[in-house]
């Protein structure tokens, strides 16, 4: 890399700084964190989305753990050494003034370093500003070509390139930093911008330097995965790519990376461990409730890609345990996999509109036809709520042509919701229950989609015409994310609608019956244990019941049980379907029963560092096994959640439509393409 590159990437790298101070900034302002600093170190405000907020807040509290630990274990104790602090890429990071106003600075000084620019910006903003001026005290600042940018009795800031560590080595120990002191050494986001042997030399620097020593890291990880993929494309736009993720993709080769280096122990555990087992479960539901929110499956896959480290030497910190092992969050690998199911891109016209959106409705309208409604995609050169729907039709062996659709005619307008369910009720009608236009806005009454076509049965000229179907300003299901499955029962066609959440429940546990002739909620007897609330689960009919599989619990914890809604004289049974080995809890799937076996396709666990394929559940045995999805002949990442699928049993197929999500702050992806399952290996499977 030439020196006008390096310039420019160092620019970008330093920008993400400032994306982050305001990130900051907004976390206070909505309550997630105490932080009166944040907004007075960055100018501007700006408010950013509850996945953001989340995201932040996290890393915040996984530092604040490490941190408190680090203090616990050195301030208040006879020593002839303060305890210091070291924050490596410190940025515009409040941590001393947080720190110094709760009184825990007694025993301990902070020093920061970042380059020199960064470090300048920041003791200039912290010498105009009187509120950060009461806190540090007296302070000297040094000249445009000083080292030392900003000097308190217990604060400095240092303006260095931590490449250059001979020069780092020299500038600390001339700003007062005593390497045989306790030092907690702090990188948040900052080896992975660093080139490998840049980022290794520090690590070796660190445990050389100092005896005793607590060195916390927090980065991202899992490169190799769509997730992983679209956050390292999404850096490499920035100018500021990630360094070293395919050389320490996990935390078993970051904890060896420390361990090789002279470091004498090493923990590190990704965000969604950290977020179930540190934080205290009144605590989460604080954060849970402030903002509303619907994006888990991005908050799960961003808590999964990033992680905290803690590595170790010297007596004081031997035997702290910064992160025990918990067995409230077990890791779960799936058993060996059985067999792989070659995944290709559907052959369609080139005319034809792509299926990008996600949160979507699909639906087999007959042989060959498929509908798709709603959700949140591509129309019009924007992103926004799809207004038009997507058919897909089938017009040789193998091959599709795709077209949207628009509503026409007097009645209601198409609102282009989200999370809701399509129902076939005949070639030409389609019922559409539940929904929600935003997470605070539900998608209210029953509406039935009916189809016109020419008389040549071409759906070249097919037309769509929504209309209102049920009682008025029917309130029945003001919830999304729930689950229609068509039963059985006294020789009568009834829709099974479980779960879901609504703008006050964060899951729900009730489930009505409409009758499917009269368009009428009846009540149908249901015996047997009642399961706990969830939604964003999968269901299927099986044997005039339903069979309702994972999903997301009352904590946002995802699911593992199997149920079986089963008929019986008097209405309704539920029993567990009782699973060898048992499946990874997993939610955002779709399911589908090809003979005699369960299939479920797909969807988010956080369990499990491998990627969700295909789960095959022997329904007669109650075996289960693992497929992965061989996306060879894909020629983009497959992002296999918020997306629909339609099983077409006669060729042994399953069609994947749509999918994807809101990536925390890397971006929105939308699988481009339909995309074929060859099932044909599972007719000899167990």
């Amino acid at each position: 890399m030439g020196p006008r590159s390096r310039k420019r990437q160092e620019g970008a790298v330093q920008s993400t700084n400032d994306s982050s101070a305001l990130s900051k900034s907004s976390l206070a302002a909505r309550g997630y964190v105490h932080d009166t600093f944040a907004a007075l170190l960055v100018p501007g405000t700006v408010r950013r989305a509850p996945l953001i907020h989340r995201g932040y807040y996290v890393r915040a509290r996984a530092v604040g753990h490490c941190v408190r630990a680090f203090l616990e274990r050195t301030c208040g104790v006879p020593s002839a050494r303060r305890a210091q602090i070291l924050s490596l890429g410190a940025g515009s990071d409040s941590l001393y003034f947080r720190l110094k106003s709760a009184g825990h600075l007694a025993w301990a000084a902070v020093w920061e370093v970042d380059y020199p620019n960064v470090a300048r910006r920041k003791a200039e903003r912290i010498r105009d500003t009187p509120e950060l001026c009461a806190i540090t005290g007296p302070f000297q600042s040094g000249d445009s070509a000083s080292v030392l940018c900003f000097e308190s009795l217990d604060y400095r800031i240092l303006g260095l390139d931590l490449r250059h560590l001979e020069r780092l080595d020299q500038a600390l120990a001339a700003a007062g930093l005593d390497a045989a002191a306790p030092t907690l050494l702090l990188a948040e986001a900052v080896l992975t911008y660093l080139e490998p042997d840049d980022s290794a030399a520090l690590i070796a620097w660190a445990a050389w330097r100092f005896p005793n020593v607590l060195f916390v890291i927090y980065e991202q990880m899992r490169p190799h995965d769509t997730f992983g993929q679209f956050m390292q494309q999404h850096f490499r736009q920035l100018n500021s790519p990630l360094h070293g993720l395919d050389r320490f993709p996990d935390l078993e080769s970051q904890e060896r990376r420390f361990l090789q280096a002279g470091w004498t122990a090493c923990s590190a555990i990704d965000m969604n461990e950290f977020y179930r087992c540190f934080l205290p479960a009144e605590e989460r539901r604080r954060v849970e409730n402030l903002e509303p929110f619907d994006e888990f499956e991005e908050w799960h896959l961003k808590c999964a890609h990033y992680f905290i480290l803690a590595a170790s030497r010297g007596d004081t910190f031997s035997k702290t345990l910064v992160f025990p092992s918990s067995e409230l969050f077990p890791r779960v690998e799936p058993a060996s996999t059985l067999g792989i199911l070659p995944a290709n891109v559907v052959s369609s016209d080139i005319q034809g509109p792509n299926l990008r959106r996600y949160g979507h409705a699909s639906v087999l309208l007959s042989p060959g036809i498929i509908l798709s409604g709603g959700g949140f995609g591509e129309q019009d050169g924007r992103h926004c709520r799809v207004s038009k729907f997507h058919l897909l039709s089938r017009y040789c062996d193998f091959e599709w042509k795709g077209k949207q659709v628009c509503s026409w005619g007097t009645g209601v307008q198409w609102d282009g919701r989200l999370y809701h369910t399509m129902t076939r009720l005949s070639d030409t009608q389609v019922l559409v229950l539940g929904g929600r236009l935003s997470p605070v806005t539900p998608a209210l009454g029953i509406l039935q989609l009916h189809f016109y076509r020419r008389e040549d049965n071409s759906t070249e000229d097919l037309n769509i015409k929504v209309t209102e179907s049920g009682p008025e300003e029917d309130s029945t299901l003001s919830c999304w994310r729930h689950s229609t499955t068509e039963v059985s029962y006294e020789n009568q066609k009834y829709l099974f609608v479980y779960g879901g959440r609504n703008v006050v429940e964060p899951v729900l546990s009730d489930w009505h019956f409409l009758h499917v002739q009269t368009m009428a909620w009846v009540r149908i007897p249901v015996e047997g244990e009642i399961p706990e609330g969830r939604h964003s689960h999968s269901a299927c009919s099986w044997q005039g019941g339903a069979l309702i599989a994972g999903g997301l619990g009352a904590s946002e914890e995802p699911l593992s049980s199997v149920l079986f809604l089963k008929p019986v004289t008097c209405g309704f049974l539920w029993e567990s379907v009782n699973i060898q080995p048992p499946i990874i809890p997993r939610y955002s799937h779709t399911a589908h029963v090809l003979n005699g076996k369960l299939l479920l396709v797909g969807g988010v666990w956080i369990h499990s560092s491998s990627v969700p394929g295909v789960t095959v559940i022997n329904l007669t045995t109650g075996m289960s096994s693992e497929y992965q999805i061989d996306t060879t002949y894909v020629p983009w990442p497959l992002m296999l959640h918020n997306h629909t699928s339609i099983l077409l049993p006669e060729e042994q197929q399953l069609l994947l439509l749509g999918g994807g999500g809101n990536c925390f702050s890397f971006g929105t992806y939308f699988n481009p393409d339909i995309v074929t399952l060859d099932l044909s290996s599972l007719s000899a499977g167990p």
